[in-house]
């Protein structure tokens, strides 16, 4: 009996080291090097603001999750942030978000 084209692929899925909110830690770090890069070019190498407001855990606080993805997939019309769906999931935006709420690591 011939194995099932797609078992390779969950199985080489399933041994990926995976955080508990479902990002393999190598995409984490990833995404920590693109906050760090992409947003902190406008935003401020700590987040503190720049260019962009502050994206740290108490600017953002009581800031709805939902619409804090929306601006990061999509941009804000008549400003400087630019969409990023073309480089981000939503997974990957839902993730950065959550961390931005907790205070991004530093």
């Amino acid at each position: 009996m011939k194995p099932h084209p797609w078992l390779a692929t969950l199985l080489f899925c399933c041994a990926l080291p995976v955080q508990a909110d479902g990002l393999p830690a190598s995409r984490q770090q990833e995404l920590t090097r693109f906050v760090r890069q992409e947003c902190g070019f406008c935003h401020g190498l700590r987040l503190t603001g720049g260019l962009g407001s502050s994206l740290t855990a108490k600017a953002l606080k009581g800031k709805p999750a939902e619409a804090l993805i929306a601006t990061i997939l999509y941009g804000r019309t008549g400003s400087a942030m630019p969409g990023w769906a073309p480089y981000l999931s939503e997974a990957d935006t839902r993730w950065i978000v959550d961390e931005l709420l907790k205070g991004f690591p530093e």
